[in-house]
């Protein structure tokens, strides 16, 4: 669903505010099929709503606009945070080390 660059580009603009298809059209520069057509597949998806107001319909983005994709990204996140902080623990006590290792070397050094 967010693979398509075009619905990328449409969530990006619906969240700096709610658009009818006539400023989508007119912000991305395509065509208003092209527009429309997106937008369905994004309101199928449960990532945008749409309001009526007279003749124009008003998208906006959803409450939870991705749910699928936060779904299938969570656990990488959690895998990779958790590595992430190991990593940056190893690197800690590598520099803590190399910082005990220098200060034994001037403590050597002023001893001679």
């Amino acid at each position: 669903m967010i693979a398509d660059p075009t619905r990328r580009r449409i969530l990006d603009t619906l969240r700096d505010g709610d658009a009818d298809v006539g400023t989508l059209v007119e912000r991305l520069g395509i065509s208003q099929p092209l527009v429309s057509k997106h937008l369905g597949v994004l309101r199928d998806a449960g990532s945008v709503d749409v309001t009526v107001d007279g003749k124009r319909r008003v998208y906006r983005l959803a409450e939870d606009p991705l749910p699928a994709v936060l779904a299938w990204v969570t656990p990488y996140h959690r895998k990779w945070s958790r590595s992430l902080d190991r990593l940056s623990q190893l690197i800690d006590t590598a520099a803590s080390r190399d910082d005990d290792t220098a200060a034994s070397r001037e403590d050597s050094e002023e001893q001679s």
